[in-house]
């Protein structure tokens, strides 16, 4: 592993349920889709697979099931590299997720969180005690717990937290969270919009976003915006564009499944970040790598590998592999 690019990831753990359809169903409708496949997947565990696969040194915080689903995404979490230091919860289901993906790679998708929602101070104690340079938040557990992750400070001091608020919580909530200040806060345009409670597509109006939520309390904000690209602010106007939003615009791919993208840039940004790139390098690369995962089906099994970067985009990436 990566000297300097230790990570702890607080999140989700499910089990993926997917079914690719010709469209996606509207509502009331029903459409005929293939077999149902079943993989490991979760925000949480998904950022931890895609940091380890970027060269990233990573510890998974969360809880599952006593049940065979929990088994498995464990045992799918260690094949990885990733150290789990994951709670099976007595008679909880383990989290599960209902995907739909149509022929041009777009999704939708249900989360039964089950065990998801048990976390509490039995994870918090963990990544307290964890000796990362960065920790990983996802919005698939309590708001109780993200807020108390975001006070806690390891045992060399607070390490650079990224929030990813995915699913964004009622907006109440979300801008306490924001309130906190976030060293990085990371949203897609749909997240973005729920938060500030106005539309946000395109990169244009992603880079607005951003502005605005680094007011709102981020350091580092960058919106997502599909394949146009992502849109990245720091709390300090540098160079980029008005207002020192720095534009990236999207790598031209080939999509075949977008489900694990979001999750990859996540994880790919802190990887990058824990290892010392500069915050436009991280987002630059963080794109890279998301629109990879994007070319290849599936969740977990489409998070790349440096070369698999290389090789869709031609962005070298900047961390050394495992």
């Amino acid at each position: 592993m990566v000297s300097g690019a230790r990570l702890t990831v607080l999140g989700s753990l499910n089990m993926d349920i997917s079914v690719t359809v010709p469209r996606l169903p509207a509502p009331g409708a029903t459409v005929l889709g293939g077999a149902a496949a079943f993989a490991p997947g979760g925000k949480g565990a998904n950022q931890a697979v895609a940091a380890a696969r970027l060269g990233g040194s990573v510890l998974m915080v969360g809880c599952v099931g006593d049940d065979d689903f929990g088994v498995r995404l464990l045992a799918a979490l260690t094949a990885e590299g990733v150290e789990p230091r994951v709670r099976a919860v007595p008679g909880v289901p383990t989290g599960l997720a209902m995907i739909t993906v149509d022929e041009a790679g777009e999704n939708i998708i249900t989360v039964a969180p089950g065990a998801n929602r048990e976390a509490g101070a039995a994870e918090i104690a963990a990544v307290a005690a964890a000796p990362a340079e960065v920790l990983v938040i996802s919005a698939e557990i309590p708001v109780a717990v993200i807020r108390a992750a975001l006070a806690a400070e390891g045992p060399a001091g607070p390490p650079v937290r990224v929030l990813n608020l995915a699913p964004a919580p009622p907006a109440p909530e979300a801008a306490e969270l924001l309130a906190s200040g976030p060293d990085w806060l990371v949203l897609n345009e749909h997240e973005a919009g729920a938060v500030l409670g106005r539309p946000v597509a395109g990169l244009a109006a992603a880079g607005r976003a951003a502005a605005d939520l680094a007011k709102a309390g981020a350091r580092n904000a960058v919106v997502t915006a599909g394949a146009a690209g992502a849109a990245y602010r720091g709390q300090h106007p540098g160079p980029g564009g008005p207002a020192g939003v720095l534009a990236v615009p999207g790598y031209r791919v080939r999509a075949v499944d977008t489900v694990g993208a979001g999750d990859t840039f996540v994880g790919a940004l802190a990887v990058a970040l824990a290892a010392g790139v500069p915050a436009g390098d991280a987002v630059r690369a963080a794109s890279a790598a998301a629109a990879t995962a994007a070319t290849r089906p599936g969740t977990q099994s489409a998070m790349p590998r440096p070369a698999d970067v290389l090789a869709a985009t031609g962005h070298p990436w900047p961390v050394p592999a495992p």
